[in-house]
């Protein structure tokens, strides 16, 4: 597939609302309403639609989708998640091409990832414009299959998923090795503010943290990352990242042990929105951080999901002794961001403050510790596999 499905399948929805100041903005989050991406959906896909309903997003906007079944769509799934890309999104059609393939290798792989779901005219995405094309940006339509199970954050970790999690993370990055793609290079997304060798650029956005002990230790974590971080990139190895694997994109199922206890497995990994070109250690490390998040001891999550981790990709002595700032340098990022989106976009404060919830509290318990402190229980936890007796 070429670039030209942009111009192939060019769809006007003239009955989205013009005027409004937040489709002004940079990056404009799309605002489509339910009976507008039902439209989109029979429209573009061909498909009838039968329930709607919005799903929580950052940036983006999502749709849980039911279809009438047919006798056209009795093979394929009946339940999808329509995905409306934001403006600035939209105007790098070979990412989310990119994004599209990946996630068909990683599924024809054995992992747990959506089909993508081809319009009417053999496209895996669709450019749709709001106006009939006459200048006002327009918004890249996908379709994927919707995956079952309940998001990690819902349930209790134990050391078991937390280990399966890190095991996960370092087979994505190992078999995205094998991927190959004429666009793969757009994957160098060198300012793309979620690429953890970015944490430098947070400093634009520090005034939305106003004077505080929170803005203290990014500044400090900025710093820390400048000296000790960027000088030993040319130290880590390379590799595509996921880049997002947080608690909200993973997906579980669970069934019975033969003791009666739940046993989860990984059921879905979603949102390959923030792929970009990293290190093994940038992927554990993002990992290690999100599941932090809702843990009641977050400080001793690390070594599990390092132990998983480096089941299939051992680290380096150098990029273990990275792996503490650059899980601080994620915080920072996830906080910060989430502070600045939030003057943005007041209406969506909820999900884009989830992270907050918790997370300036595990940071500043991290910093208070101190990397030494920190590095002993997770180094001593991921030790504890080799022996057969996990802590």
């Amino acid at each position: 597939m070429n670039l030209n499905f942009v111009r192939d399948c060019l769809f006007s929805l003239d009955i989205m609302s013009r005027g409004d100041d937040q489709q002004s903005q940079a990056l404009a989050k799309p605002t489509f309403s339910d009976v507008q991406a039902s439209a989109l959906v029979e429209s573009v896909f061909g498909l009838k639609v039968s329930k709607i309903q919005p799903l929580p997003s950052y940036d983006d906007q999502n749709f849980h989708v039911c279809i009438s079944s047919t006798k056209d769509t009795t093979d394929g799934p009946t339940e999808y998640v329509l995905k409306i890309s934001n403006t600035e999104s939209s105007k790098t059609p070979e990412l989310i091409e990119v994004q599209n393939h990946v996630t068909m290798f990683l599924r024809a792989a054995g992992f747990p990832t959506a089909s993508v779901r081809h319009t009417t005219g053999g496209n895996l995405t669709c450019l749709v414009s709001v106006d009939g094309g006459s200048g006002v940006p327009g918004y890249l339509v996908r379709l994927l299959s919707y995956l079952p199970g309940r998001p990690v954050a819902e349930i209790p970790s134990s050391p078991q998923l937390l280990y399966e999690i890190g095991r996960l993370a370092g087979k994505l990055d190992e078999t995205l090795q094998k991927f190959h793609h004429p666009q793969l290079s757009s994957l160098h997304r060198e300012n793309f503010i979620w690429n953890l060798k970015n944490v430098p650029l947070l400093e634009k956005y520090l005034d939305a943290l106003g004077q505080n002990r929170n803005r203290e230790i990014v500044v400090q974590v900025i710093q820390l990352f400048k000296d000790e971080i960027l000088t030993k990139l040319s130290h880590f190895r390379e590799c595509i990242n996921h880049g997002d694997l947080n608690d909200h994109n993973i997906l579980v199922e669970s069934s019975k042990s033969a003791f009666g206890d739940a046993i989860y497995r990984v059921s879905g990994i979603l949102d390959f929105g923030d792929m970009s070109y990293g290190y093994y250690v940038f992927e554990a490390a993002i990992t290690i951080m999100y599941m932090m998040i809702e843990s009641k001891s977050p400080v001793h999550v690390g070594g599990h999901v390092l132990a998983g981790f480096e089941s299939v990709i051992p680290l380096t002595p150098v990029e273990r002794s990275a792996l503490f700032l650059l899980v601080c340098g994620r915080f920072c990022q996830s906080l910060v961001i989430a502070a600045y989106s939030c003057q943005l976009h007041p209406e969506n404060k909820d999900y884009l403050m989830t992270t907050a919830k918790t997370g300036w509290k595990h940071l500043q318990q991290m910093f208070d510790m101190g990397q030494k402190a920190v590095e002993e229980i997770w180094f001593e936890t991921a030790r504890s596999y080799d022996s057969g007796v996990s802590m």
